[in-house]
């Protein structure tokens, strides 16, 4: 019994559309070149699939990572705020004895 890869089905939303266009003709040609094709075949879906995966992983990160600095430029200034804030009110005890 001869069993077809994954990639006669693809799920399109993994994979690019000029390579599910690819597999349409590679499940077009004769059956005696397919053992020849399909693993290659595979291998690309496969890596594709690999690299879209750590493609949306790499753009969590980044946008986390952007959202991690809003909030420590926000805290930066808060703290600088407070900071200046005390500063002034320890000052403003010295002028008043002068």
């Amino acid at each position: 019994m001869s069993q077809q890869p994954q990639t006669s089905r693809p799920d399109h939303s993994e994979v690019p559309q000029e390579i599910v266009q690819l597999i349409a003709a590679v499940n077009n040609l004769p059956p005696e070149h397919l053992p020849i094709v399909q693993p290659a075949l595979a291998q690309v879906v496969d890596s594709t699939r690999r690299r879209r995966r750590i493609l949306g992983l790499v753009q969590d990160a980044l946008s986390q990572l952007r959202l991690d600095m809003k909030y420590l430029v926000f805290d930066l200034e808060a703290t600088r705020r407070e900071r200046d804030e005390f500063r002034r009110k320890i000052e403003e005890p010295d002028q008043n004895e002068g």
